[in-house]
């Protein structure tokens, strides 16, 4: 009895980590999406892993490095007007362990002349205790 009482404890205290984690994820996503609608590529960029080894995969070949995908940001949407209202669509996020997850999601703009938008999926690695995204491929 005492083996089963013990497990359902520490299966409330797993599940109650996850929810937090999960959550702590969905923070950083709202709080990308907010800056992005200032239009704050930089504080946006806070979500990522400030690392050489952060890799951002969009419709062309990799880009490696914090400061190369904040650079392709600035090329690529070059100002407020660029870079339009973003919504998100989260679809799922799976905790892979204790460190790491999984998130995918959809993705929209809203600008003056058009709508474009696609699907992202995330890796998210907890790193010093706080999540951030190590991988990133939206298409």
């Amino acid at each position: 009895m005492k083996n089963y009482v013990l497990s359902c404890f520490l299966l409330l205290i797993s599940c109650f980590c996850f929810a937090q984690d999960r959550q702590a994820i969905l923070k950083v996503l709202e709080t990308q999406r907010q800056a992005w609608n200032r239009g704050d590529v930089e504080d946006f960029m806070q979500g990522y892993w400030k690392s050489d080894s952060l890799m951002f995969v969009g419709t062309g070949a990799p880009t490696y490095g914090w400061q190369n995908t904040l650079a392709h940001y600035k090329k690529v949407y070059p100002g407020k007007a660029a870079m339009g209202q973003l919504t998100f669509h989260i679809l799922k996020v799976q905790l892979l362990d204790a460190t790491n997850a999984f998130v995918m999601g959809g993705w929209h703009l809203k600008r003056e002349k058009d709508e474009p938008g696609g699907y992202f999926t995330l890796w998210f690695r907890k790193i010093k205790g706080q999540w951030k995204i190590v991988v990133d491929h939206t298409s």
